[in-house]
């Protein structure tokens, strides 16, 4: 199981990209440090693979476009396949430690068009409605569930059958799953063009944040008008393009400062801030430091890490 202190994204999108996520073993067990992540969240992502995962310590809430859940230590729950969701370590100064599955549906559908892939994993993954399911240790019938997760983090790689007996633990654990979010999968559950848009909108801001970006440019990346991009920010993301796109720039310098030795002029033409001294000023508002304090701080973390 890797230690994970921060996630990387494929190119031009937001889905999350998987090093050692092999096609003919379509999984990977990470166990990750939110509160050591730069900025202390994960940025709105998506990704194909389900994200199975439960809470070894702190507190962490997750938010989706349709609202938000926090999991205590002790919690879990499983994230849907392709649903754009973000977390944030709740807790300053607590000890942060997620344990996570990541699969992709077909580890336990098999063959494409099986009876399995049909009858219990496509209803799930392709339910609009199901975006996470929680799981909480005062449920007796959840906390079953919990314990079985728990345990499934403890099966080692070099054991004999270990791939087998990953497949089947999990395949158990999607049962219950599927179980538990019958009710929800009976609910009409419409097509969300939506949620489609917003993806589409923030690829363009993740192709062109260096760049000047209008409202006209991100509203065309959807086929949508700029009143139903303003909508659609506000609904999926809580916030104006404007402010994501801030938002975006800042995480990208985020990353520059901690991991280069470029300039801090260069950083800030880079990432779309215009001059220095603009980008400290948005930068101290959003971060509560200065980019050369962040920098001596997150490089400070990283040479702790390495030895």
């Amino acid at each position: 199981m890797k230690n994970i202190y921060s996630i990387e994204f494929h190119t031009g999108s937001k889905e999350e990209l998987l090093p050692g996520f092999a096609s003919d073993f379509p999984y990977i067990a990470s166990r990750v440090e939110l509160d050591k992540f730069m900025g202390r969240f994960v940025p709105w992502h998506w990704h194909k693979t389900v994200e199975l995962f439960y809470m070894e310590s702190g507190e962490l809430e997750y938010c989706t476009p349709k609202g938000k859940m926090v999991f205590p230590a002790g919690s879990g729950g499983m994230v849907n396949s392709n649903v754009l969701h973000m977390s944030s370590p709740q807790g300053e100064s607590e000890k942060n430690i997620q344990l996570l599955h990541m699969f992709d549906p077909s580890f336990i559908a098999g063959q494409q068009g099986s009876r399995i892939e049909q009858k219990y994993v496509t209803p799930v993954i392709t339910a609009s409605q199901v975006e996470i399911i929680g799981l909480y240790p005062d449920n007796p019938v959840q906390a079953k569930v919990l314990d079985t997760i728990r345990e499934s983090f403890h099966l080692f790689e070099n054991d004999l059958g270990y791939e087998i007996k990953l497949r089947e633990t999990l395949s158990y654990i999607w049962v219950q799953l599927f179980a538990m979010s019958r009710h929800m999968l009976e609910e009409k559950g419409d097509y969300d063009k939506t949620n489609n848009k917003i993806k589409l909108m923030l690829v363009y801001i993740h192709e062109h944040y260096a760049e000047k970006i209008s409202i006209a440019e991100i509203a065309a990346a959807a086929f949508s008008s700029q009143r139903e991009c303003f909508r659609i920010f506000h609904d999926c993301l809580h916030m104006t393009p404007v402010e994501y796109i801030i938002n975006y720039r800042l995480k990208m310098a985020c990353h520059m400062l901690a991991k280069t030795q470029e300039t801090i002029t260069f950083i800030s033409h880079a990432c779309g801030l215009g001059s220095s001294s603009y980008f400290g000023k948005v930068f101290r508002e959003y971060m509560g430091c200065t980019p050369i304090e962040y920098r001596r701080k997150w490089q400070d973390n990283d040479i702790k890490r390495q030895k």
